[in-house]
């Protein structure tokens, strides 16, 4: 039977609070959020820089690592501290969520020594960024089927193939990439977990224009690109289980603040009904009812998630696929209210700058191209569509949350059994 859920923090918790405060008082420049989104990208990128380097001598990236890697071994109730202090600061926490939380959580569990001491160093200070090779044109959801190819030469893979998708692929150093080293292999075996350099010859990064002006996303092409041997993290051929930890990383430390951003922007879309005397219809205060609704479940489901980390009772996965299933489809609802509420406005060219607060806690400044600028709703309502899609689509949610935690028997197969 799970725990009750607790809300209140133990005195060695509060304190941790007091000083996250402090550091915060003292740190955060005033107005730095506003600045960071009516900047040019070059200033924004040095304002990102500054802010990294404050955060790299305070500690507090990677915090939670162990401290012979450089971490400072918090506990899991004072990363939930450390983030829930930055949340109510609108202070971002992490300097590249692709090295912090997904890699190098990764690289601390499978690599070897030689590779923690070579790259842990280089997430922990940000002179390292990275980006996440997985998903391919025909391998999505079904992500055992890649056809991305590494073979050995000598001391090197040569690597040969296409990824799609790829988040900040332009700006990073290295990327961790999924490939096919044992062809003849069952799908899910034969798949090798490499760290490949970008900055070579072999590989082309190819922005993807979004209709909002944004290229966050890419395709990235292989000719014969290479990587050390040893850049194999988990062993050959145990790419498969490595990557679904890696995909596992998010360990309840934001249970408590990720439904904070949905309720911002239900804020605003409550101010742009009064703005435009729909509040007062009564279909109109309906949806937005069932949207705050939606976000007091998410706050109590955090706090469910929270107790059952810390409690250890393994429910904990379970709960993350629900969760992951409830939130990014409410949030596309909620921006499709946003676009019914500005009606024919939501059609028209702003041009001002925007930012929409994107997965894991990262805010991506946007800026609408010359053919379609957008505000911060309609950019949220272009990226909601991705949510239900990234980190695992809302079709493997449900068979998921079916099978695993509802213990239905599994759906058939396709018909050829493959």
């Amino acid at each position: 039977m799970s725990p009750h859920v607790d809300l209140t923090y133990p005195p060695e918790a509060e304190a941790f609070r007091k000083e996250i405060r402090r550091w915060l008082a003292d740190n955060l420049p005033e107005g730095w959020a506003q600045a960071r989104l009516s900047t040019s990208p070059d200033e924004r990128r040095s304002l990102d820089e500054e802010w990294t380097r404050k955060l790299v001598a305070g500690g507090l990236i990677c915090s939670s690592w162990p401290v012979e890697y450089g971490g400072r071994g918090l506990s899991l109730l004072q990363q939930v501290v450390l983030t829930e202090e930055f949340a109510r600061a609108g202070a971002p926490l992490r300097a590249d969520f692709f090295g912090d939380t997904l890699v190098g959580e990764t690289i601390l569990q499978w690599g070897t020594e030689d590779q923690r001491l070579r790259f842990i160093p280089g997430i922990l200070d940000a002179s390292i960024t990275w980006c996440q090779g997985f998903s391919e044109p025909d391998a999505g959801s079904d992500l055992a089927s890649l056809k991305t190819r590494a073979e050995l030469d000598g001391d090197e893979w040569v690597i040969n193939g296409q990824k799609v998708w790829t988040t900040q692929a332009q700006f990073a150093d290295y990327i961790f990439l999924l490939a096919r080293t044992d062809p003849d292999a069952e799908k899910h075996a034969g798949i090798s977990y490499l760290l490949v350099p970008m900055r070579q010859p072999g590989i082309e990064v190819r922005p993807i224009a979004q209709i909002d002006g944004s290229t966050e996303f890419n395709e990235v092409f292989f000719t014969d690109a290479r990587c050390p041997k040893e850049n194999v993290v988990g062993g050959v051929n145990n790419g498969w289980k490595v990557a679904m930890t890696t995909l596992g990383f998010e360990r309840g430390t934001s249970a408590t603040t990720g439904y904070r951003r949905f309720a911002r922007e239900l804020d605003t879309i409550i101010s742009a009904a009064r703005e435009r005397g729909r509040n007062t219809d009564p279909l109109i205060r309906q949806r937005v009812a069932e949207a705050w609704s939606a976000i007091k479940i998410m706050q109590i489901n955090g706090f469910r998630t929270l107790t059952d980390a810390l409690h250890g009772t393994h429910h904990t996965a379970k709960l993350a696929a629900c969760n992951k299933m409830f939130w990014s489809e409410t949030h596309r609802r909620t921006t499709e209210l946003a676009m019914d509420i500005l009606g024919m406005d939501a059609q028209l060219l702003r041009g001002s700058p925007s930012g929409v607060e994107t997965g894991g806690g990262r805010t991506t400044a946007r800026r609408g191209g010359p053919d379609y600028p957008v505000d911060e709703l309609q950019a949220s309502f272009f990226f909601s569509r991705s949510e239900t899609i990234w980190g695992g689509t809302a079709e493997i949610q449900r068979n998921i949350v079916g099978e695993r935690v509802l213990g239905l028997p599994k759906g058939p197969g396709p018909p050829d059994g493959r």
